[in-house]
């Protein structure tokens, strides 16, 4: 079964090098979503297997950690993983604290090491 990636917070480049990235790779659809209103809202609405968080919202700027804390605090969503995306490692460590999975930066968006990354949430 087709698995689904939700992907927060990225500029439309970024959201399509991730989309390319993932559907290429894995037997899954990538959805755009731009901060943790609306992210929270299609997360109750549907099933999804990993959520993408950008390190600063496109929007608006915001941090995307903040996203990362809403879905994590939310007792019905805590479970769903969740990735930062950021290069800076100091960041992943802060998110990994939140209760993130370890994530992948820009610079390493399509590489042999984030594809094995992602594969846990993305194959069956």
């Amino acid at each position: 079964m087709a698995k689904t990636l939700v992907d927060c917070g990225n500029c439309g480049p970024d959201f399509n090098a991730i989309r390319q990235m993932v559907t290429s790779h894995f037997d899954a659809s990538v959805l755009q979503t731009h901060g943790a209103e609306d992210t929270i809202e299609l997360l109750k609405k549907r099933d999804v297997d990993l959520v993408t968080v950008n390190r600063k919202l496109d929007r608006d700027y915001t941090d995307g950690l903040d996203v990362i804390k809403q879905i994590k605090s939310d007792p019905d969503l805590a479970k769903v993983p969740v990735m930062l995306v950021t290069n800076y490692d100091e960041h992943q460590e802060v998110a990994m604290s939140e209760g993130a999975e370890r994530g992948f930066g820009k610079l390493e968006i399509g590489s042999d090491k984030t594809i094995e990354q992602l594969k846990p949430y993305l194959v069956d």
